[in-house]
């Protein structure tokens, strides 16, 4: 079924707001800057997403569906789990991801803090995670999932890349030959 017009508009202006989101983050979001920046108005906005709580959601569900995309493509190339985990951590770690990365960091961090400003999003995130890495041992995925989010929270703040990467590799060793 063809999407009509303003299913057309709102996914446009949702990607431009994911892409402005990333790059400016969602602490300080306002509708005005965000509208102008998307090409729009905020009573656009306020039209297509209802307000800007539900603005935020749906960029907050956007961009975490670009990154299941990716994982769901490496669940599905027939590799090994350390294999899986190796190419996991080469993707979700290239420069290209970082905005996408840092955006859910923070919403991560604000939906600790109040659980009903995002509903869902704590425990879908590791149900993601567990879903992409599902050809492992929940305890396996539990080790891998607390380990990608502290080498990312590592490469964010340092952009140490070869020590990093050297210390994931290291890791992913003894997690798959323990």
């Amino acid at each position: 079924m063809p999407r009509t017009a303003d299913e057309a508009r709102r996914t446009e202006l949702l990607d431009r707001a994911v892409d402005y989101v990333c790059s400016h983050g969602l602490a300080d979001l306002s509708l005005r800057p965000l509208a102008k920046a998307v090409g729009s108005s905020p009573r656009v906005l306020l039209y297509y997403f209802g307000s800007k709580e539900e603005l935020i959601v749906e960029i907050v569900r956007r961009g975490r569906s670009r990154q299941r995309a990716m994982m769901v493509n490496l669940k599905r190339t027939g590799l090994s789990p350390r294999e899986v985990a190796k190419r996991l951590w080469r993707e979700w770690s290239k420069p290209e991801w970082a905005p996408l990365t840092r955006l859910s960091f923070e919403v991560y961090v604000l939906a600790l803090s109040d659980r009903s400003r995002f509903p869902r999003f704590l425990d879908s995130s590791v149900n993601e995670w567990l879903a992409a890495l599902g050809n492992c041992t929940t305890t396996t995925a539990t080790i891998l999932i607390a380990g990608f989010r502290g080498f990312l929270l590592d490469l964010l703040a340092t952009g140490d890349r070869a020590r990093v990467d050297r210390a994931v590799d290291r890791w992913l060793a003894q997690v798959y030959d323990a």
